[in-house]
């Protein structure tokens, strides 16, 4: 019997793209599904398609840059389902594209409170619950190979990114010892609408600036490299394969990995010019001690 069955997992943005194919891959696995959306029509089509293939789901609506929303999320799972075993941080936004110069405020803080917040916000409600009934668990926090090497033009976004692989780091030895294992997906370009985010932004983010021509190409770029990215369904299944594995980073584009080898040679390369300084011989050999 799968290691899944029975229990249930958490999806944020769970009514399409990303979301909704690990909502399909856990529930082939017979977990229950709480998908958890800002977009109300998707939820309800979502949750249809789930329960025609035979998953027990609820749907609920969720900003995720909203902490309350969550904990009600947490509340009417439990009502439900009893227990959290999984928490899947994947709700995102492509956040606006642009130079240095063009990058507005409004949609920074869209960004972050949507990339970054959200995934804090989602494991802060929902660890309790997951820890509570002692049998262990799983938070996946949805990052992008963007979080491992910035994109030229997509600040917010690849900053967002960046933060969510540390934060998932930095909980993997905090959580180990409640037996909870954190993941973090890094996928390049998925046949998503990432690139609609738009639809969902809400008055409180909208820009005063009128976007530059050339903003508008860099974002008509973006998407086609979206539509060109790999089907969408694979995602949740190479997820669950990961989960099985117990793998921290899960990848789905192994064709990144020599870009991935030349930073981290670049970062040796910095580590060995370090030591040659005068400046720092003396803590050259000195002993790590973390917290």
């Amino acid at each position: 019997m799968s290691q899944f069955a029975g229990k249930t997992a958490v999806i944020s943005g769970g009514a399409e793209g990303i979301g909704l194919s690990i909502a399909k891959a856990l529930g082939n696995q017979k977990m229950n599904i709480v998908i958890a959306d800002i977009n109300e029509k998707s939820l309800i089509k979502a949750s249809l398609e789930l329960e025609s293939e035979g998953v027990p789901v609820l749907a609920v609506r969720l900003d995720v840059a909203q902490e309350e929303q969550w904990q009600e999320v947490a509340n009417q799972a439990i009502a439900r389902f009893g227990k959290v075993h999984m928490v899947v941080n994947n709700a995102g936004v492509g956040g606006d594209t642009g130079s240095i110069e063009s990058q507005d405020s409004k949609g920074w803080q869209w960004t972050l409170d949507v990339n970054l917040m959200g995934v804090v916000y989602g494991a802060k409600v929902m660890t309790p619950f997951i820890k509570l009934h002692g049998e262990g668990g799983w938070i996946i926090n949805v990052a992008s190979m963007a979080g491992l090497g910035g994109i030229p033009y997509a600040g917010a976004y690849t900053a967002s990114k960046a933060a969510v692989i540390a934060l998932s780091e930095s909980w993997v030895g905090e959580l180990e010892q409640d037996s909870i294992h954190v993941s973090v997906l890094c996928p390049a370009f998925v046949q998503t609408r990432i690139y609609e985010s738009e639809r969902n932004r809400s008055t409180k983010y909208k820009s005063d600036t009128t976007p530059k021509p050339e903003d508008a190409v860099l974002a008509s770029a973006a998407e086609q490299m979206v539509k060109n990215g790999i089907d969408v369904a694979i995602v949740g299944e190479r997820v669950v394969e990961a989960l099985i594995d117990k793998e921290f980073y899960i990848f789905t584009h192994p064709n990144y990995r020599s870009l991935m080898q030349e930073k981290t040679s670049a970062i040796d390369e910095a580590f060995a010019k370090s030591e040659q300084s005068p400046l720092l011989k003396n803590i050259v050999n000195q002993e790590i001690k973390m917290p």
